[in-house]
């Protein structure tokens, strides 16, 4: 039962190939500068007086490293990873059995914690706080409660919707962090430290393409960089420059901005079927056969960050330079990109 509560529908394949482009200490660690800083201080006060280092919650869009991280402060801390998620832990008892079986120092990882049935997360108060279980026997008039001693562990907590964490959970974890999306300039050095490890021959030019395309996150960055490199060796001859990189780039669908298929449907649907907004996103992600938290949470934010799409009390709206992007001239009756507290809602 452990097992499989602490590898929830895991692709032992493609852990095998991320488990070996991530890095493995803060060191070697790419980007994200400021929680580099936090994190080494903190991990390194904590070996100093040699405890357990304070609970950890990273937050941010999908593929920028929290789970890497979260790899990386059971490293430095010389301690063992379990590893789980919100959606594996249904009941009360299934967090309490990987609880029990934790050693002293050992680093619990929860990914998607913010999907933690309230009954769970309950369970997770008194044992980061106090590492102490509270466990209920009986039912009725003659239950009676019991509270359990836990080996002092660290939890790291990862999320890609903050706003779903409730104040009490959020409150008991001793940083907090929220990863951002990743310049060009670092997108290169992982590329290139990911391309070594592939053994993939990949000069200067080749890696800028790939990451320029790369959307500001790295595990786009190693996608593009392994299609990119099957295109070389069936289609060239193996060697990943600028002109290849370009070229398998285009062959796999993604652009210049590094909008991949999906991405371009919702902006080109947004502009050719609903003349730019506003639209719903219920009724975008069914224009699109996405499902509404895949358009939100996956493709709406670079959407966003690259100022193609703004979201807008009545729905969705295309930006000038979405028009532009897709080659298309923007309607005269433009829809007005700004909206008031009384507008109605979108649907």
């Amino acid at each position: 039962m452990r097992e499989e509560l602490l590898s929830p529908d895991r692709d032992p394949e493609v852990d095998e190939v991320e488990g070996g482009l991530r890095p493995r200490r803060l060191d070697e660690f790419v980007g994200q500068a400021e929680l580099k800083g936090h994190l080494r201080v903190m991990l390194e006060a904590a070996r100093r007086r040699g405890q357990a280092s304070d609970h950890f919650l990273f937050a941010g869009p999908p593929g920028l490293g929290k789970t890497t991280l979260a790899h990386i402060v059971a490293a430095e801390m010389e301690a063992d990873l379990q590893v789980t998620s919100g959606p594996a832990l249904e009941r009360a008892g299934d967090l309490a059995a990987i609880l029990t079986k934790l050693e002293p120092g050992d680093v619990l990882f929860i990914d998607e914690i913010h999907r933690l049935a309230r009954a769970v997360e309950e369970v997770l108060y008194p044992a980061m706080e106090d590492f102490e279980l509270d466990i209920v026997l009986g039912k009725g008039p003659a239950a009676r409660s019991i509270r359990l001693e836990l080996p002092v562990f660290t939890l790291v907590g990862a999320t890609t919707r903050t706003g779903l964490i409730t104040g009490p959970l959020r409150d008991r974890f001793g940083l907090t962090a929220r990863l951002d999306y990743y310049e060009p300039a670092d997108l290169q050095t992982i590329v290139t430290r990911a391309a070594g490890i592939l053994g993939v021959d990949l000069d200067e030019d080749g890696a800028a393409e790939i990451a320029r395309r790369s959307r500001g996150t790295p595990r786009i960055g190693n996608r593009l960089l392994r299609q990119v490199r099957d295109f070389a060796q069936v289609e060239r001859d193996g060697v990943v420059d600028g002109a290849v990189a370009r070229d398998g780039l285009a062959f796999f669908g993604v652009d210049a901005l590094g909008l991949d298929k999906p991405s371009r449907e919702i902006l080109s649907a947004l502009c050719r079927r609903f003349g730019g907004g506003p639209v719903g996103l219920k009724t975008l992600s069914i224009s699109v056969s996405e499902p509404e938290d895949t358009v939100e949470d996956v493709y709406e934010p670079f959407l966003i960050q690259r100022g193609l799409l703004l979201r807008t009390p009545k729905g969705r709206v295309a930006t000038p330079a979405a028009y532009d992007h897709l080659n298309m001239d923007r309607p005269s009756t433009a829809p007005e990109a700004t909206g008031s507290l009384f507008d109605e809602p979108e649907d």
